[in-house]
C-alpha cells in the first residue's frame, strides 16, 4: 500500500529536518508541519491522532508545571540568588565552579527530573556564568548531559522510565538494586570525560568580583515551592501515580501564592512558558502512533525476540547499543513510548529490559536532537540568544556518550551476576 511507503518517508524527513533544522527553523516546525502533513493526506485518521495526542497529556502537564516554576523563579530572584552562591563558593576556581555546578545538576535530575534540569537549572547556570564572565560551554554542557547521565538513578529522574515500564515498575528498592550501580557509573563517567574535553577552559581563574545576592521573601516562596515539588514528586512516584497532574497542580498553587503575596499578574509568567514544546511533544505523538498503525511494533518486536537467543552479555551489549544510536534518529520519547510497547508484548524482564532503559535514557547525550530534555535545554539556551549546534553537541557527546553507556551496561551486567549468585 501507498500509505505504508508515504508514511514512514513523512516521519523519516519531519525527523531529519528536526535533526539539521535548515535555514535554522525551530524544531517544532519540522515536526508539527510533519504530523499536520499525515492529517491532511489522510494518512493518520483523526481519531488515531487524538488517541496519541491524548496521550501524551501527562506530559504535557509536567512541562507546564516545570516551565512556570521556571519563570517564576526567574521573576523572583531565586536564579540571581543561586548565581551569586554558587560563583562565591567557587572561589575563583573554574574547575570548583564546574564540580559545584555538576553536583547541582545530578541532585536537580535525580528529584526533580532530566527535564526539570533544562528548564529550571539553564537559566540559573546561566545567569552564573555571566556574573562570573567565564568561559559558557562547560557548564551548560553539563546540563544537558547530567540530565541524562543522571536520569535512571530514581523512576522519576526520567519520565521516560515511566514510559518504558508503563506496564510493571520495578518497586524502589528492586529500582536502586538494578540501576544503582549502573548510574553511578554514568554520572562519574561522563563528569571525567567532560573535565578531560574542557580541561583548557576549567584552568583558567574567574578574575571578577561578586557581591552576595540577599534573596527576597517572595524568592523563599519559590525555593520553598521547589521543596515542595520533589516532595511531591517523590510521592506521587512511591505510589505509582503519573507525575504530570501533581506537577501542574503544585506549580499553579506556588504560582497563586506567590503572586497574591507579591500583588503581581500570574498571567505574563504564562506568556513565557514555550507552548511550542507541547505541540512539538504532540506531534512525536502522533508519529510514533502513525507508525506503530503500520505494523512497525512487529519488527521491534522480531528484532527482540532474535536478541533474546543470544548470550545474556552480548544481547545486552547489543541492546544498550543500538537502542542508544536509535534515540538520536527519532528521540527519546517516542523511541520510549516503543519500547515500552515492545518489552510488554515480548515479556522481557531482567537485564535486556533494563540494558534498553539505559540505552533510552544515557543515548540521547550523544546528539541535541536525542531527549526532550536536550531539546528543552537547546530552547533555554535561544531564549537567551544563544546557541549550540548539531556538530559543536556531537563533538563532545560522541565521545561522553560511548563511554558512559559501556560502563552502565557493564555495571547493570555485574549486578546481574551478583544478584543470581545470591
Amino acid at each position: 500500500m501507498l500509505s505504508h511507503v508515504l508514511l514512514p518517508l513523512i516521519v523519516a524527513v519531519s525527523i531529519l529536518l528536526m535533526l539539521i533544522r535548515p535555514r535554522a527553523i525551530a524544531e517544532v516546525y519540522w515536526i508539527g508541519g510533519g504530523a499536520a502533513l499525515l492529517l491532511l493526506l489522510r494518512l493518520v485518521p483523526l481519531q488515531l491522532a487524538g488517541k496519541a495526542v491524548a496521550e501524551g497529556s501527562d506530559v504535557y502537564l509536567f512541562l507546564i508545571g516545570m516551565m512556570l516554576l521556571s519563570e517564576l523563579a526567574r521573576e523572583h530572584g531565586v536564579f540571581n540568588w543561586l548565581s551569586s552562591v554558587a560563583v562565591r563558593s567557587a572561589n575563583g576556581s573554574c574547575s570548583r565552579l564546574f564540580t559545584l555546578v555538576y553536583g547541582v545538576g545530578t541532585l536537580v535530575t535525580i528529584f526533580m527530573s532530566n527535564d526539570a534540569t533544562a528548564v529550571v537549572l539553564t537559566p540559573a547556570i546561566l545567569t552564573a556564568i555571566r556574573k562570573a564572565k567565564v568561559e559558557p560551554l562547560p557548564y551548560l554542557f553539563i546540563c544537558a548531559l547530567i540530565a541524562n547521565a543522571a536520569s535512571f538513578v530514581l523512576p522519576i529522574s526520567n519520565p521516560a522510565n515511566l514510559v518504558v515500564f508503563h506496564a510493571g515498575m520495578p518497586p524502589l528498592g528492586q529500582w536502586l538494586l538494578s540501576f544503582g550501580i549502573p548510574s553511578i557509573l554514568s554520572i562519574a563517567a561522563t563528569y571525567a570525560v567532560m573535565r578531560y574535553l574542557f580541561r583548557r577552559e576549567l584552568c583558567a581563574a574567574i578574575e571578577c568580583e561578586v557581591e552576595a545576592e540577599p534573596l527576597s521573601g517572595d524568592g523563599k516562596l519559590v525555593l520553598g515551592g521547589l521543596f515542595l515539588m520533589v516532595v511531591v514528586l517523590l510521592t506521587a512516584s512511591s505510589l505509582r501515580k503519573d507525575l504530570g497532574l501533581p506537577t501542574c497542580l503544585v506549580a499553579l498553587v506556588i504560582t497563586a501564592c506567590v503572586s497574591l503575596r507579591a500583588r503581581s499578574n500570574p498571567l505574563k509568567l504564562f506568556r513565557e512558558i514555550s507552548w511550542g514544546t507541547l505541540v512539538l511533544v504532540a506531534g512525536l505523538f502522533i508519529m510514533v502512533d502513525a507508525v506503530e498503525s503500520i505494523g512497525a511494533l512487529h519488527l521491534t518486536e522480531s528484532w527482540l525476540v532474535w536478541v533474546q537467543k543470544l548470550p545474556s552479555v552480548t544481547g545486552a551489549l547489543v541492546t544498550g547499543l543500538a537502542v542508544g544510536v536509535a534515540n538520536n534518529l527519532v528521540n527519546n520519547l517516542p523511541l520510549g513510548l516503543i519500547a515500552g510497547s515492545t518489552l510488554h508484548a515480548v515479556h522481557t524482564k531482567g537485564l535486556l529490559a533494563n540494558a534498553v532503559l539505559i540505552g533510552v535514557d544515557l543515548g540521547p547525550n550523544l546528539s541535541v536532537s536525542g531527549s526532550l530534555a536536550t531539546i528543552l535545554w537547546l530552547l533555554a539556551l535561544r531564549k537567551e540568544k544563544l546557541d549550540v549546534s548539531f556538530w559543536d553537541f556531537l563533538k563532545v557527546g560522541a565521545v561522553a556518550m560511548p563511554i558512559a553507556l559501556l560502563l552502565s551496561l557493564g555495571g547493570a551486567m555485574l549486578v546481574q551476576i551478583l544478584f543470581q549468585s545470591t
